[in-house]
C-alpha cells in the first residue's frame, strides 16, 4: 500500500513568525497516518527543520540548481537543502517553468542532482487552459513526464504531482473525472517506462486549490493519493482539515 502524502507547499510566503503555525501543525498531527511535508522559503529550511525535529513532519526545498556548486549567484543547490535539513524538494513546478522559463530537459537534471544529494523529489507536471482547451492536455502531461523524469525512478525517490495550471490559485478545480483521468494516465505511463512495481509504488498527488471543503472529495478519486497543497498549508487551522481529509480516505 501506497502511504498517503500531503505536501504544503509555502511558495514565497513566511518570515519567522510563520513558523507558529509549523508548531502548531507539529503539535497536532501525532495520530495523522499521511506522511507530512512542508516546503517553506529557503530563509526558513533550517529553523522549519528545527521545529519539526521531534515530530513526523518533514522539511523540503522549493526547488535546487543542477548544479553541485559554482558561479550560480542567488542558487541553491540540493546538498545545500540537505545540509539545511531538508529531505525532499519540490521541482517543475509550473510558477517555476512559467516565471523562470524552466524547461521539463531542466527540470530533470535538478532531479538527478537532488536524487545525488539523498533528497526524494516531487515533480510537478500540469497543463495550461488553453492546452486542456485544446484537448492536448495528455499529450503535455505526457511530454513533461518523459523530460523531467530520468531513468533510475523508483516509489522512493519520486512523488509525481498533477497540478493543472489553470487551477493553482485561481479556486477552479477540474471534475473528479478529469482528475482520475490524468492520474490514472499517469500510472499506465509509469507502468509502461518503469514496470509494474514502479508505478505501483509511486505516489501520485493532485495539486490546484485544495482546500477543507474539497479535499475529501479528491482524495476519493482513483489514484489521487495526496495533495500538493499551496494556500492552505500557510496555516494549521486550513491544514489539518485536508490532512484528516487525506487519513480518512
Amino acid at each position: 500500500m501506497r502511504q498517503k502524502m500531503a505536501v504544503g507547499n509555502w511558495k514565497m510566503n513566511g518570515t519567522g513568525a510563520a513558523l507558529a503555525e509549523l508548531q502548531a501543525l507539529a503539535a497536532a498531527q501525532g495520530a495523522a497516518r499521511a506522511e507530512i511535508l512542508i516546503c517553506p522559503a529557503a530563509t526558513l529550511l533550517s529553523r522549519a527543520a528545527d521545529v519539526v525535529k521531534d515530530s513526523s513532519i518533514a522539511i523540503g526545498g522549493q526547488n535546487c540548481h543542477a548544479a553541485t556548486a559554482g558561479a550560480h549567484t542567488g542558487d541553491i543547490s540540493a546538498e545545500m537543502l540537505k545540509d539545511a535539513g531538508a529531505s525532499a524538494v519540490i521541482l517543475g513546478h509550473s510558477e517555476r517553468r512559467a516565471d523562470h522559463a524552466e524547461s521539463s530537459e531542466e527540470v530533470g537534471a535538478k532531479v538527478c542532482a537532488a536524487w545525488e544529494a539523498g533528497l526524494m523529489t516531487v515533480i510537478c507536471v500540469g497543463e495550461t487552459l488553453t492546452e486542456r482547451e485544446a484537448g492536448d492536455t495528455l499529450n503535455v502531461v505526457a511530454a513533461q513526464l518523459k523530460a523531467s523524469l530520468p531513468d533510475g525512478a523508483t516509489g522512493e525517490n519520486t512523488v509525481l504531482a498533477y497540478e493543472p495550471v489553470w487551477s493553482i490559485g485561481t479556486g477552479k478545480v477540474p471534475s473528479l473525472a478529469q482528475i482520475a483521468k490524468v492520474h490514472n494516465f499517469i500510472r499506465a505511463e509509469l507502468t509502461t517506462r518503469f514496470g509494474a512495481e514502479m508505478a505501483e509504488s509511486t505516489r501520485l498527488l493532485y495539486g490546484g486549490s485544495v482546500k477543507p471543503g474539497n479535499a475529501a472529495q479528491i482524495f476519493a478519486v482513483s489514484n489521487v493519493d495526496g495533495a500538493l497543497v499551496g494556500g492552505a498549508s500557510l496555516t494549521a487551522e486550513e491544514f489539518i482539515p485536508i490532512i484528516s481529509a487525506l487519513d480518512a480516505s
